[in-house]
Order: C-alpha cells, then structure tokens, then sequence
C-alpha cells in the first residue's frame, strides 16, 4: 500500500463524510436561524424551543435525501472494495 493510495482513500473518505452529512446539516441550520429569529421577535428566550423542530427537520432531510445517501454510500463502498485488490500490493 503506497502512501498516495492512503491519502487518495481518506480524502476521499473525508469528501463522502462531508456530502452525506451536508443535507442534514444545512436543514438544521435554516429550521435553528428561523427559530432564532422568531425567538428574538417575540422575545421568547426559552433554550429548549428549537430542539424539537431541528429534530424533526432532520428526520424529514433523512426522508428526502435517503434514497441519494445510500446510492452515494453504495457506490462509495464499491469503490473501497474495489481498492482492497490496490491494497495488497
């Protein structure tokens, strides 16, 4: 296994990281700045408000981008098997 070969696989295991988790995140933080904003037009300073509604945005972003996130992580993971021949070299 040369050094190229491992810092090709992590980068790439870092990229794949990133991308799956982007949706949900960005879901996130759109549902936690609406609710920061509506907190500080109504003067309502109650910590626990915006869990329940960042909980439930993400389990909807895992509805919608599941089908994607399983083709990505599927040809992801035929990628590193396809390496493994790379690896015993």
């Amino acid at each position: 296994m040369t050094p190229e070969l491992v810092v090709q696989i992590a980068r790439r295991t870092f990229e794949t990281t990133l991308l799956l988790a982007s949706p949900l995140l960005l879901f996130s933080l759109v549902v936690g700045l609406a609710i920061s904003v509506f907190q500080a037009v109504t003067s309502i300073n109650e910590a626990t408000l915006s869990f329940a509604p960042k909980i439930i945005a993400v389990m909807v972003a895992v509805i919608i981008f599941f089908p994607w996130m399983m083709s990505y992580m599927t040809d992801f993971t035929r990628e590193i098997y396809g390496l493994i021949a790379l690896m015993r070299r």
